[in-house]
């Protein structure tokens, strides 16, 4: 049975007038279901570039991008942007949440757009605020949240097509401490209920290591720590 997601060999370079610049050199990352990975790597050490390359926002300019055994860093634009929206979810340090919408609508956005019924995808999507401890403000605007609660709502939003993968970019990055702690928690949980396979970029060295495993971006390739 073909894993969620799995990157084998993946190179990423950027071109300039200055010259190449190399940032990954051959990774190789395997996730499965329900089990989180932080990838603890410096600023400048391919981190975000990694997260694109999974969640199929650029293609690699060589190895494989496997999304449940799909070589999917290679499909054209259509399929990829399928591929993205219906197995991927993205949780990034700031919420994005669209100011107008509430709540609930905002989480149900995915689904509404994947062509589910407004009625059944703001269902599906209380049962999400829920999880989160969020039904009474499912009906607030994002302005009238905190940020905690705007970012559960980010998360909560993430898992609305109930993707194989979450990709998450310093998901507690722009919280307080006790916050983040509190939001990360809910979030391990939910990833853990659901059996999403997770990568969380993280600076944060406790929330690392609450997660199963732990790895870094060393000249180019993927290690554990």
């Amino acid at each position: 049975m073909s894993e969620p997601l799995e990157l084998r060999g993946v190179v990423r370079t950027y071109r300039s007038a200055a010259g190449d610049l190399p940032v990954l050199k051959g990774v190789d990352l395997v996730l499965r279901p329900g089990e989180i990975t932080a990838l603890v790597a410096p600023s400048g050490a391919g981190k975000s570039t990694l997260l694109h390359l999974a969640g199929l926002l650029e293609m690699p300019d060589g190895g494989q991008v496997l999304v449940d055994g799909v070589d999917a860093g290679g499909l054209a634009d259509g399929p990829r942007t399928a591929i993205r929206r219906d197995r991927i979810g993205f949780v990034y340090q700031f919420h994005h949440l669209l100011p107008e919408f509430s709540a609930v609508e905002n989480v149900a956005m995915p689904l509404v757009i994947a062509g589910v019924s407004r009625r059944e995808a703001e269902a599906r999507a209380m049962v999400l605020l829920s999880g989160f401890g969020l039904s009474a403000r499912a009906g607030h605007f994002p302005g009238k949240l905190s940020g905690g609660e705007q970012q559960r709502v980010a998360i909560a939003r993430a898992l609305a097509n109930k993707p194989g993968v979450l990709l998450a970019d310093e998901p507690t990055g722009n919280l307080d401490v006790a916050t983040a702690d509190l939001v990360f928690g809910e979030l391990l949980q939910m990833v853990r209920t659901q059996g999403v396979a997770a990568l969380i970029a993280t600076h944060n060295p406790d929330l690392a290591a609450r997660m199963d495993r732990r790895v870094t971006i060393r000249d180019g390739v993927l290690v554990a720590i």
